[in-house]
């Protein structure tokens, strides 16, 4: 039995990042290392003239977005839910008619990435979550959270495998931009098993 191939195509495609705020800072998993890379899909979404959206989860309490990721130029929607198809957010799809891909980084995990990743299958949209820019408080929760939206149908991959696909050809007139996001190997983001003395660890 062959598993569905969902290849991407850049024209068709855009960039969400799911809650990327200050009082996660010290609570998440990996925060430094999944900032780090949602900033390289950040800057090629830019470069290669991506939609992006961008969330916020109750910005009164929890902060705005790191200054890491400059997101000054963009519109930010605020919400509650955990979800990030909210009526704005599906208001600002309709009008990207040709959107059929999501792309997708962000926290945490298990609920508001999980949820957004739900809502977006539903609505048959291609969801292919970037597993180096997602994070949870918990590495359990976030482990069974990639497992159950795999499992739904959404594609989990890396940033540099995104990108490549993305640009498909070393021949790709923004492809030299791009190479110099991903010429560095992304930071560990403690997602690798280790196996000691027979024993394997996350």
């Amino acid at each position: 039995m062959t598993g569905k191939i969902s290849r991407i195509v850049l024209e068709n495609s855009a960039l969400f990042l799911c809650d990327m705020q200050e009082k996660f800072r010290h609570t998440i998993q990996y925060f430094p290392q999944i900032v780090e890379v949602s900033n390289r899909m950040l800057q090629a979404a830019r470069i290669l003239n991506m939609p992006i959206v961008v969330t916020e989860q109750y910005p009164k309490g929890l902060g705005p977005t790191v200054p890491e990721l400059d997101v000054s130029d963009l519109k930010v929607f605020p919400k509650t839910q955990f979800s990030m198809i909210i009526p704005e957010v599906e208001e600002y799809m309709h009008k990207l008619s040709d959107t059929k891909s999501v792309v997708l980084c962000g926290i945490e995990t298990q609920a508001c990435v999980q949820q957004t990743v739900q809502d977006l299958l539903l609505r048959n949209y291609d969801v292919h979550v970037i597993v180096d820019a997602s994070s949870s408080r918990s590495m359990v929760d976030r482990m069974f959270a990639f497992k159950r939206m795999q499992d739904a149908g959404a594609v989990l991959t890396t940033s540099e495998s995104m990108l490549l696909a993305l640009t498909r050809d070393s021949a790709h007139p923004k492809f030299k931009e791009i190479q110099k996001l991903i010429w560095t190997p992304a930071p560990d983001s403690g997602l690798l098993h280790h196996t000691i003395e027979g024993e394997t660890r996350v």
